[in-house]
């Protein structure tokens, strides 16, 4: 059954691709983190340096001020919770990916595709393909064109790849009115 192979390139696809939105998030919490844990040194220091508290008042506002702004980020940016998120969806690809590998040739029922596909639309609506950066979004799409497998639509109509999957040919015939 071919929808099978197709199937499973679109999830092998999307594993790739939550793979490195869960990379990105995971280097942005860092990014964010980063300097929060050196505000928090530098308060400690500032504090335990001095035994005039007028001296430190103004360090103490600038670090604090600092700190606020970067938990302020990092509750409204969320990285933690989107790096989970997409972690979590880039395992759930692969056991669904590993699921539909096992079966064996032709041996698949259509009650049997029919769950793999309800799998893999429940997972797609789970997949916040607005928090993916374009530039992963592309460089999946390109690897698996190249490849000639099947990318999910949310890959191949928002990028305009689809045109690398038509030949000029056709296209010319059907300009011309002419089915191919």
């Amino acid at each position: 059954m071919k929808d099978k192979f197709i199937l499973l390139d679109k999830t092998e696809c999307l594993t790739l691709l939550c793979t490195k939105a869960s990379s990105h998030w995971s280097f942005v919490k860092f990014l964010l983190n980063l300097p929060l844990v050196f505000t928090s040194s530098a308060m400690c220091i500032i504090n335990s340096i001095s035994t005039d508290s007028e001296k430190v008042k103004i360090p103490n506002i600038v670090v604090n001020a600092c700190s606020v702004l970067l938990i302020s980020l990092l509750s409204n940016i969320k990285p933690s919770e989107k790096y989970d998120l997409f972690k979590r969806l880039q395992q759930q690809y692969m056991v669904l990916s590993q699921e539909i590998d096992s079966i064996e040739g032709e041996q698949i029922s259509k009650e049997q595709y029919d769950i793999l596909v309800l799998k893999y639309e429940n997972l797609l609506k789970d997949t916040l393909f607005e928090e993916i950066p374009n530039n992963y979004k592309q460089s999946v799409a390109k690897i698996y064109l190249d490849a000639e497998k099947h990318i999910p639509i949310q890959l191949n109509g928002t990028l305009g790849n689809f045109s690398k999957k038509r030949n000029s040919k056709s296209l010319h015939n059907v300009e011309l009115g002419q089915i191919v």
